[in-house]
């Protein structure tokens, strides 16, 4: 049994982390401020005596004993980490600070979840880990895309400069049961709003693409990395290399919902990605990992998750 620390435990991805922590007989403290995160995706969790949760902001300093620490806190999509741009900067950086400060004292392992937004808008397709990205640095995207690079720079600094023990994942596009139905991520905009029998709202012509990884999937990754040799410090690219444009998701969701909701389109956002596909032949040749969840089949279980969510 390890002691294990998740940062943003209450947030989608933080909560199934948990969940499997737990469901692996390890003890789980769970770190999360409630600003995008839920008690109600851990409240299960809740009355087990192996899991703990700390209300706590990660760009102040935390101290606890502990053996391997998860640092997934920071909102993840632009609605919420465009909402308050200086917190989110100062998520990625401070608390990155401090969530390696507390693995320097203890000689705990980290893993920092990082993101495909460190390619920005990308020349090179699908993008490979060492591809250096193309991100607008005072864009209002920015504060995302540019914290997470500094996050992933102080991860390797604190590496060299210190021992630290980190590994570095990043995330492409992820979906599942949790998502939050109010933060602006295409794949419950468009469940929602087929639920709903509203307009699917696709940005652009629908013609940019992106590659969905089903939750299950992307844990079983985080798990795997952090499991993985000392050596095997990443960057390492976590997603599904399955790509679809806008346009093919939305006809999907409408499908599988069966519902009567029309296509409209808007002018696309501000530097948003034409292209976002991972090459991950690092994850597969250092993690033996590959996404076992099909598109159709990830969908059904989100749409039927949000149908109880809606009631």
């Amino acid at each position: 049994m390890k002691r294990i620390l998740v940062t943003g435990g209450a947030g989608f991805l933080g909560s199934h982390l948990c969940d499997r922590l737990i469901a692996q007989g390890h003890e789980v403290l769970c770190v999360d401020n409630l600003f995008t995160g839920s008690k109600d995706n851990i409240r299960h969790l809740l009355d087990y005596h192996r899991f703990e949760f700390i209300r706590h902001d990660i760009i102040n300093p935390i101290y606890l004993e502990v053996d391997e620490i998860y640092n997934l806190a920071c909102p993840a999509s632009p609605v919420h980490y465009q909402y308050n741009p200086i917190k989110t900067i100062k998520t990625n950086v401070m608390g990155a600070i401090n969530a390696l400060g507390l693995a320097k004292r203890v000689k705990a392992k980290i893993l920092q979840a990082s993101t495909s937004e460190v390619y920005g808008d990308p020349e090179e397709h699908p993008q490979r880990e060492g591809y250096w990205g193309r991100v607008n640095p005072i864009g209002i995207r920015s504060c995302y895309d540019e914290g997470k690079r500094a996050a992933e720079c102080l991860m390797m600094d604190y590496q060299r400069q210190n021992g630290v023990k980190i590994k570095i994942v990043r995330i492409f596009n992820t979906y599942g049961p949790r998502m939050a139905w109010n933060d602006g991520r295409v794949v419950s905009n468009f469940i929602i709003q087929a639920l709903k029998g509203a307009e699917i709202t696709v940005y652009g012509a629908g013609a940019q693409t992106r590659s969905f990884c089903y939750v299950d999937d992307l844990i079983d990754g985080l798990i795997s990395m952090m499991d993985s040799p000392d050596d095997v410090i990443g960057p390492i690219n976590l997603g599904n290399p399955g790509e679809f444009t806008i346009m093919e998701l939305a006809q999907s969701v409408i499908s599988l919902t069966m519902s009567s909701s029309q296509i409209v389109f808007k002018p696309l956002p501000q530097d948003d990605p034409v292209q976002r596909q991972p090459d991950i032949t690092k994850a597969g040749s250092l993690l033996n990992w590959s996404p076992q969840v099909h598109l159709e089949e990830g969908l059904k279980t989100t749409i039927a998750y949000f149908r109880d969510t809606l009631k």
